[in-house]
């Protein structure tokens, strides 16, 4: 069964919940299935380097998880705007796939978690799809055919799922960022499976 890669980066918690809310909605398109994995945190050399296998969550990304995967979703928490290091590190580590054209012609999107409603959301989105374009990959969105991006007053973008988290990270992914963050999933999902879904 084809995988969709469902990849991310979370330190609170928030991005990882919307990540599985986006592994559902790739598993609920027929012959399709998600795999969930994590990037590994960053720091300076100063600190400890934490295990090769995370305590919670996910497993850690290798990279021949791009080059079997049928298309790609990658989730941060936003950073002044941007992606987190720990996402932008790996990604700037796929050198070897870009030379190979390993992900060209795959599908990919993108979703993020905030802490206010301008924390920027959509710069962030839009910064994790440069790489993805680099890669030849295909940018999918969330379309306006989907009712929760008119009638969300939390999160949500045409160009990938979010959720505002709130200033202390305790605000509970609302039904319209779940409800999109599955859509964002099944699309990604469609479109692969469209596509022939060959890794």
């Amino acid at each position: 069964m084809p995988d969709i890669l469902v990849l991310y980066y979370s330190r609170n918690g928030a991005t990882a919940q919307l990540a599985r809310l986006v592994a559902r909605g790739v598993e609920e398109v027929s012959g399709m299935a998600a795999r969930l994995r994590q990037v590994p945190p960053v720091a300076p050399v100063t600190e400890v380097a934490a295990p090769p296998v995370p305590d919670e969550g996910a497993p850690y990304v290798d990279r021949r998880d791009l080059r079997e995967c049928a298309g790609v979703v990658l989730g941060s928490p936003t950073r002044f705007g941007n992606m987190a290091a720990p996402l932008k590190f790996f990604l700037d580590s796929t050198a070897a796939e870009w030379a190979s054209g390993s992900l060209v012609g795959k599908p990919a999107g993108c979703f993020v978690s905030t802490g206010t409603m301008h924390g920027g959301q959509e710069s962030t989105l839009l910064s994790m799809q440069i790489p993805l374009l680099h890669h030849g990959m295909l940018i999918v969105g969330i379309p306006f055919t989907e009712h929760a991006l008119h009638a969300t007053t939390t999160g949500g973008s045409p160009y990938g799922a979010t959720h505002v988290a709130g200033s202390q990270g305790d605000r509970p992914i609302s039904e319209h960022e779940r409800d999109l963050a599955r859509a964002l999933g099944r699309r990604v999902a469609d479109v692969a499976r469209r596509l022939g879904a060959a890794p």
